[in-house]
């Protein structure tokens, strides 16, 4: 009984851990279709989004299922409900990878980033895309160490988005409002991926240690 118990825990954070991998490939691809205008890829991204949907509702269902039948208690207990949170957080990163599809096709075709942006936002995805290879070893491992890390790797992130505001409010920006928005709404798209990634990573080192990372441990 116990046995298959734990082969339920297994295959939830396999769930968990393939959904990452998706949401990582549903931003490398809306990235190069925001940055060479591709029309099919933005498309491709966007269709793709209610896979995910799907494989969320089943990271659910079956997280419940547990919950129902098995009584988990203590750290499988944080396990299970932190699941069901991970699962969200995977699936608003697999939105948030479609919304920014969803600028590279409204602007095909039109390239939506003007060229001095372009190198941040190749940077910025660079960086999401690390993170988010990151929480999705930690979502398989439940390593609280590299979980940890984290919050500090995302630093990268945030600079490039301040960069981005800093290049808006310059007097000399001559791409029209249109544009600016573009670049905000995206600039925020990129910036909150990258927060889902470190609230993964939150939620792993809550499951194992029973604390928050920089915070007193409380079981």
């Amino acid at each position: 009984m116990r046995t298959a118990y734990h082969e339920e825990l297994a295959a939830l954070s396999g769930r968990l851990g393939e959904m990452c991998g998706l949401a990582i490939s549903a931003l490398e691809r809306a990235t190069r279709a925001l940055l060479e205008a591709d029309l099919s890829l933005a498309e491709q991204v966007i269709a793709d989004r209610e896979h995910m949907i799907a494989l969320n509702r089943r990271a659910e269902e079956a997280a419940l299922r547990i919950l129902a039948l098995q009584q988990p208690v203590a750290s499988d207990l944080r396990t299970v409900v932190g699941s069901i949170h991970i699962a969200a957080d995977i699936d608003r990163m697999g939105a948030l990878a479609a919304h920014v599809a969803g600028i590279a096709r409204l602007r095909h075709p039109e390239c939506a980033l003007p060229a001095d942006v372009r190198p941040t936002f190749a940077e910025m995805g660079a960086h999401a895309v690390t993170l988010a290879r990151t929480a999705q070893e930690v979502v398989l491992s439940r390593d609280p160490d590299k979980a940890a890390r984290l919050r500090d790797e995302d630093d990268a992130v945030d600079a490039e988005h301040r960069h981005l505001f800093t290049l808006l409010i310059d007097h000399k920006w001559l791409d029209g409002v249109c544009s600016a928005v573009d670049i905000a709404l995206l600039g925020r798209y990129y910036e909150r991926f990258a927060d889902h990634a470190v609230e993964i990573g939150k939620r792993v080192v809550f499951e194992a240690t029973g604390g928050l990372p920089g915070h007193k441990q409380m079981a």
